[in-house]
């Protein structure tokens, strides 16, 4: 009984041109190996960095101090001046509420996020965050200071404005949210059936 490896060999043996080839001697560096794993090392930290961006969008970046008497405001392009002013005068329903009061900014920064986003997810177009206005603190107005930086840098966020006196004045802001986007369908079923 032949095996299959001596069939293999007989089939070789009559070809009698066939040679192994030639392989070259090659040395891997230690170089280009510190190289490639520098450059995962940065691949990988660039990665964790994104990972913990698009789970918290917001810049922990340099804030601009805002004064406790300063109001804060922000609109998108595409928002109706009159939509705005209605926000500015606590004319719409505040559907939810933020605290931010005893809140480090770390915690705040999470705590925006999240609300930001729940909000969204229950269609609620208007809301408001009570930050306070940090008077008589050694950094004043910090929380408020982190809310006017960080709501621009949410998409979701369309205008901001600082509240009315019965809402929490200065230290308070309303904030309009753009439509989730079931509501948006259902926004476009209800006018087709109009036309």
């Amino acid at each position: 009984m032949t095996s299959d490896i001596d069939l293999f060999k007989d089939a070789l043996g009559q070809l009698g041109d066939v040679k192994p080839l030639a392989q070259e001697r090659r040395v891997a560096l230690n170089k280009e190996r510190k190289d490639a794993a520098l450059g995962r090392r940065a691949r990988r930290e660039a990665a964790t960095r994104e990972t913990a961006r698009e789970l918290n969008p917001l810049s922990g970046e340099y804030v601009e101090p805002v004064d406790p008497w300063d109001p804060i405001e922000f609109k998108r392009d595409g928002v109706q001046n009159g939509v705005y002013r209605n926000l500015r005068l606590g004319k719409y329903a505040v559907d939810a509420r933020l605290d931010l009061h005893r809140h480090t900014v770390e915690m705040a920064r999470r705590a925006v996020v999240e609300f930001v986003r729940d909000c969204v997810e229950a269609d609620v177009r208007c809301a408001l965050i009570t930050h306070g206005k940090g008077e008589g603190r050694k950094q004043p107005a910090l929380l408020k200071s982190c809310v006017n930086h960080w709501l621009p840098q949410l998409r979701e966020v369309l205008a901001f404005h600082s509240a009315q006196k019965q809402h929490g004045g200065l230290g308070a802001t309303y904030v309009l949210l753009r439509k989730s986007e079931r509501k948006r369908q259902e926004n476009l079923e209800q006018h087709q059936r109009r036309k």
